[in-house]
């Protein structure tokens, strides 16, 4: 499945200090600077999810040709087809202390729409799902581009500043304040009646944030509720839960479903900590551990069709340290190395099923083939596998060496394996 996000790119630094003391001639906290953290809330920020969950990506966007424009492109970790905005990139500059913003200096962009390239509708037809992710800087007012979208499944996160969706998009995804403004209501049952009828969108989901979604189709409104989860900065989370809805929606998930999903997926995200925490490299698991000075496992997988050999094989690969993370391979990860037809269950459900077993304590999804990379940031004291190996002819035993970790490999348990499962099913 190939996703294409299409939205406004702008840059978001944030400056980290301490507060100690008040400016002697006003009534304002004295932000002692500490450094300025690598702006890791670039607004490719949807694009950028999407690829850390394993999808094929592309960004479409358009940027200016200044310094801010230069350093988002090298920001920008996902391959992208840009055309050029004629003015400034906008650059969100946020001052925090203590893990709470105190204040936020915009500078940048205008009133000139973006220029749309035929580079750029190329691709946006060559997806076969679509995220609009409005912010709201003209874009997606181009009329070319809307009538491109027409044509194509889209998602469509929208900004109060940004126009109406494209008639037809599968699912639109205002937060209860930009329903508001669109619908002239606040009841967000009303507003999303409304909307959809207004927009002719096939679904209308309001986002409700620590109330959850509240989901209508045409019929009944499906009201779906979200865990309870401490939020210190919500930046981020509409992109989570548009970036989720899209890939469920794409795999063929009902629409109820795919919301369900997202919510779960904004409240993970936000548990974790939010966008601050997509800077970290490791789970709050593995730092715990980690900090008390315990052992890292790791092991990794396609883990398609749970069966007793996997079962076992983890809960050995647990019993050799003090916490157990498995490095997931995508759904597209997996169609790669197994062929057409797998994974028979998502990486959402894989994912949930492995962390439902006492064995493991978390759980990564990596888009690669192999996981070189997320092990490379994960750096675990002992890496696992399963099967008939020799440990040192594993490719990922040279990558573990290089932080001093050791590579183990458990009993195989022959007669269990998902290819030997689904072969006697057919």
């Amino acid at each position: 499945m190939k996703l294409v996000v299409v939205g406004d790119a702008l840059l978001d630094v944030d400056v980290e200090g301490t507060v100690s003391r008040v400016c002697p001639d006003a009534p304002a906290p004295v932000l002692d600077v500490d450094g300025e953290h690598p702006p890791c809330r670039w607004r490719a920020l949807a694009a950028t999810m999407a690829a850390r969950d394993g999808v094929d990506v592309t960004l479409v966007s358009a940027l200016a040709e200044d310094e801010a424009g230069e350093r988002l492109r090298s920001l920008i970790a996902v391959p992208g087809v840009f055309g050029r905005s004629a003015d400034a990139t906008p650059v969100k500059t946020r001052l925090r202390s203590g893990g709470t913003s105190l204040a936020r200096m915009d500078r940048g962009g205008g009133a000139t729409a973006p220029r749309v390239t035929d580079d750029m509708l190329d691709a946006v037809l060559s997806a076969d799902f679509v995220l609009a992710s409005d912010y709201g800087r003209g874009l997606l007012r181009d009329e070319r581009l809307r009538s491109v979208l027409t044509r194509v499944p889209v998602v469509w996160d929208p900004h109060p500043r940004g126009p109406a969706p494209v008639p037809g998009v599968r699912l639109a995804t205002p937060n209860l304040a930009e329903a508001t403004g669109f619908s002239g209501t606040a009841d967000p049952d009303e507003a999303a009646a409304g909307l959809l009828s207004t927009w002719k969108a096939r679904a209308v989901v309001v986002t409700l944030g620590g109330k959850g979604a509240l989901l209508h189709c045409g019929g009944t409104p499906v009201a779906v509720p979200a865990p309870s989860v401490p939020v210190a900065d919500p930046c981020g989370a509409g992109d989570r839960f548009a970036v989720t809805a899209a890939v469920r929606l794409a795999g063929g998930a009902a629409p109820d479903d795919a919301v369900a999903d997202a919510v779960g997926a904004a409240a993970e995200f936000l548990a974790r900590g939010g966008v601050s925490g997509m800077r970290a490299p490791l789970p709050s698991t593995v730092d715990e551990v980690r900090g008390r000075g315990g052992v890292v496992v790791a092991t990794g997988g396609c883990f398609d069709v749970l069966h007793p050999g996997h079962v076992r094989m983890l809960a050995a690969a647990r019993a050799l340290g003090d916490c157990l993370v498995v490095c997931l391979n995508s759904d597209l990860s997996v169609r790669r190395l197994k062929g057409e037809g797998r994974p028979v269950n998502g990486q959402n459900e894989r994912t949930e099923v492995l962390r439902a077993l006492e064995s493991v304590d978390d759980v990564i999804v990596f888009g690669e083939d192999t996981p070189e990379h997320v092990l490379g940031r994960l750096k675990p004291d002992v890496w696992v596998k399963g099967g008939d190996y020799t440990a040192e002819l594993l490719p990922e035993a040279a990558v573990v060496r290089r932080w001093g970790g050791r590579t183990v490999v458990v009993p195989y348990h022959r007669g269990h394996s998902t290819t030997e499962i689904l072969s006697r099913r057919a």
